[in-house]
């Protein structure tokens, strides 16, 4: 498989991102579910089969584009149902449930960190097109995702993880208007990560506010890894 190609490029971005986004996924229905709420379970989402999660443009389309592009890749997954009502204290329930996602891809950061040390010898110079030249790729970029997705997704906006955070600590009558900015979640997606980088590059979220502690995280990670090595 010639590294430089698109389908390589594409995998190496797309499998991780898929097992991240899928295990992000699953870890809020499990958070709800602990917490009273079986609505996914009811819905079989809470497997890892990837085919129950998948979002066409979100988890395939987008990411593609964005890996011939050679771009930053991102995504995401159908959202698993979480029904606030049912669980056994609707406001902090969100909270733990919304905390649950990032905190899964934090988990897998660190699982994907110490395989990356653990198999650094047998990666390290492998010859290029090679499987052991895809493992590598798959684990750092593995690595990467995670932490971009767990910092990403608690961004203190609705329709991300971190919205659902600041819902939950807001007074009550706050935050009731404050889940009102959900229903324009999409998108209000599009237009501060698109659009408004677009228009102005000083207004990047990503790179302003997601990066640097991204980066900081990924930083200590690799240090894990080392010790592994």
């Amino acid at each position: 498989m010639d590294p430089n190609g698109i389908i390589w490029s594409a995998a190496v971005w797309i499998i991780p991102l898929v097992i991240a986004i899928v295990f992000h996924e699953v870890a809020h229905g499990l958070a709800a579910r602990a917490l009273g709420d079986p609505t996914a379970e009811e819905q079989k989402r809470l497997s890892l089969n990837p085919l129950r999660h998948v979002d066409p443009v979100g988890t395939i389309v987008l990411p593609l584009m964005l890996a011939i592009a050679k771009a930053p890749v991102f995504g995401w997954a159908r959202p698993v149902p979480v029904d606030a009502r049912r669980l056994q204290n609707p406001r902090k329930g969100m909270l733990l449930v919304a905390l649950a996602g990032p905190g899964s891809n934090l988990i897998l950061a660190f699982v994907g960190a110490i395989m990356l040390g653990v198999f650094a010898s047998s990666v390290a110079t492998p010859e290029a097109g090679s499987a052991s030249a895809f493992l590598a790729a798959n684990l750092v970029n593995f690595l990467i995702i995670n932490v971009f997705l767990a910092i990403f997704n608690l961004i203190p906006l609705p329709p991300f993880d971190g919205g659902h955070v600041v819902a939950g600590l807001l007074p009550e009558r706050l935050a009731l208007k404050w889940d009102q900015l959900a229903r324009f979640g999409f998108p209000l997606l599009i237009v501060l990560l698109l659009v408004l980088p677009a228009l102005v590059p000083s207004a990047n979220i990503v790179q302003r506010l997601v990066a640097p502690p991204a980066q900081a995280l990924l930083e200590q990670y690799l240090k894990l890894a080392a010790v592994f090595g």
